[in-house]
C-alpha cells in the first residue's frame, strides 16, 4: 500500500496499518486512487494519509495510542523469542552428559594442567 499513499515516518506506517485493519485494503486502494488524480505523463501523485482518512470519513487513533499498541506488540514478540531461547538453553546437550571426553578431563583453554 505504500506505493499508493505517502508514508513519511513511523506514525504514518502505524496509521496505514490501522487503516488497513479498520476499513480494508480494497476501500483504502479505491480512496487512494481517487485522490491521486488521473494518470498522465507523470506518475500518479500520492495522497497524504490524512486526506485518505478524511475521504473515508475516519479519524485514526492518537499517536500515543498507536505507539502504545505497537510497543505492546513488539514486547509480546520479544517475550515469545525469549521463551524460545530459554527453552533451547535448558535442553540437555547431546553427548555432553559428563565433563570428560574419552576418559580425559576437559580443561579451559589457557588453564594450567598438572
Amino acid at each position: 500500500m505504500e506505493d499508493l499513499v505517502r508514508v513519511q515516518n513511523e506514525y504514518d506506517r502505524l496509521v496505514l496499518a490501522w487503516l488497513r485493519s479498520h476499513v480494508g485494503d480494497r476501500a483504502l486502494r479505491q480512496a487512494a486512487l481517487k485522490l491521486s488524480g488521473p494518470e498522465g505523463r507523470d506518475s500518479r501523485r500520492k495522497p497524504y494519509l490524512s486526506t485518505v482518512c478524511r475521504l473515508l470519513g475516519v479519524q485514526p487513533p492518537p499517536r500515543r495510542t498507536l505507539h502504545a499498541r505497537s510497543a505492546a506488540q513488539r514486547r509480546a514478540v520479544g517475550e515469545r523469542y525469549l521463551r524460545e531461547i530459554r527453552a533451547i538453553l535448558t535442553r540437555p546437550k547431546a553427548g555432553a552428559a559428563s565433563g570428560a571426553v574419552a576418559g580425559k578431563a576437559v580443561t579451559a583453554p589457557g588453564a594450567a594442567s598438572g
